[in-house]
């Protein structure tokens, strides 16, 4: 019985090739949208939060600015530059119920790395061992800066892959001069694409006896705990700032004193922004499903009426109403699974192609590079509920049509034209 059933689907494809093949084509669009719009959504998504992986979610970057309004009897345009009692507030008991680790760093300094006949402009950068943890280095060679090497304020240097890449040799342990003085290779980063990868680093008391043995600082890095919520967040922001705007005699209420990199914040943005995106493509998507769905509707009671004569016959000569329900029902159910499927197919091809092109380049903001997408892909589960979505959507396309087909009386039929 199936396999007649089947028979008389495909008769009834074959006779009409065209409206068949606009159907499908509607439907096959339908899926290909959605999963392309989805998978392109997800790449976005990823290369945004990949590039925000490369840092601990709650911590904070603090840097110097400038005075733009009048405090304490200074005028404005004064530049606010850190200082180690910065750090002295930081780590004090004023604010010990939340901050955990504070890494200060030195000033960048900007020079060449020489090695031998090899030279590459980079940032050197003094740095506390906690900068590895906040920042979430990888380290592909050797170790990154120890606190033995703070206390013994030695000349050994931290550089980058990048760093490395047009040497034939193995650099690590070699000597390396920078900014005059002969450093020490004594690790290898692995470069992220949230920064150039041009940045060296030495310890913090190298960097500040041999280059600023003043005590300005050029950022801090901080850990924090026991906030929960992007509220507590800006509330804790809030009370930190004014505290260091204070200390540098500056109005609490000037925000440009003060320059604070909130990371938990922008995390929390991210995500948000994810969700309104998926949202937003998923609405998207099943809008231009619905348009194959509605095609799968008209062409089955344009196949009814066409049929009706058929229908009529098949009745009069014992057709249960049931048997032509389920004919047109199945139609409805073939067409859309088949071109449903041929368009999830293509849609997931698409989502590859999309990732060894549009995923492989990147965008220059000037101050680090971004991947347009990463992984713009659609889990097969996802596709597949998709597709699922669209057959039980074409099922209850048919089921109008198939009704109507159903209710019609024999004699009515064989009148129709």
């Amino acid at each position: 019985m199936i396999r007649d059933l089947f028979s008389e689907i495909l008769n009834s494809v074959r006779n009409n090739k065209l409206r068949t093949a606009l159907t499908g084509f509607a439907v096959s669009w339908g899926i290909f949208l959605l999963i392309c719009l989805l998978g392109a959504g997800n790449g976005i998504t990823n290369a945004f939060m990949k590039s925000s992986d490369t840092f601990v979610k709650n911590s904070l970057v603090v840097y110097g600015g400038y005075a733009t309004l009048p405090s304490n009897g200074y005028k404005t345009g004064r530049p606010i530059t850190l200082d180690e009692g910065d750090i002295k507030i930081s780590k004090g008991p004023e604010f010990s119920d939340h901050i955990d680790i504070v890494a200060p760093t030195s000033n960048y300094i900007s020079t060449n790395m020489v090695y031998g006949s090899y030279t590459i402009p980079t940032e050197l950068i003094g740095v506390t061992p906690e900068m590895i943890e906040i920042d979430k280095l990888f380290m592909k060679k050797g170790r990154f800066i120890n606190p033995k090497d703070m206390a013994d304020s030695r000349k050994v240097v931290v550089l980058s892959e990048r760093h490395v890449k047009g040497l034939e040799e193995d650099i690590l342990g070699k000597w390396v001069t920078l900014e005059g003085f002969s450093f020490r290779v004594v690790g290898i980063y692995q470069h992220n694409e949230a920064d150039y990868g041009l940045e060296a680093f030495i310890p913090y008391t190298s960097a500040k006896r041999i280059f600023s043995p003043d005590n300005k600082i050029g950022r801090m890095s901080l850990t924090f705990h026991g906030i929960h919520s992007y509220k507590e967040s800006m509330a804790f922001e809030d009370v930190y700032s004014r505290r260091l705007k204070t200390y540098h005699q500056a109005n609490p209420d000037d925000p440009n004193a003060m320059w604070i990199w909130n990371r938990y914040n922008q995390n929390a943005q991210l995500t948000q922004a994810q969700s309104i995106i998926s949202v937003g493509l998923w609405i998207l998507g099943l809008l231009t499903l619905v348009s194959g769905i509605v095609g799968v509707s008209n062409i089955m009671l344009i196949s009814v009426k066409e049929r009706t004569h058929e229908f009529g016959i098949r009745k009069a000569i014992g057709a249960k109403p049931a048997s032509i329900l389920s004919l047109i029902i199945a139609e409805s159910v073939t067409i859309t699974a088949f071109f449903g499927y041929v368009g999830m197919v293509l849609g997931m091809l698409a989502c590859e192609i999309m990732g060894k092109t549009v995923g492989a380049s990147s965008v220059n903001l000037g101050f680090t590079e971004i991947r347009m997408m990463d992984n713009p892909s659609v889990g097969l589960d996802v596709a597949l509920e998709a597709t699922l979505l669209l057959i039980v959507a074409g099922t209850l396309a048919g089921l109008a049509p198939a009704w109507k087909a159903a209710k019609v009386k024999p004699i009515e039929a064989l009148r129709a034209e």
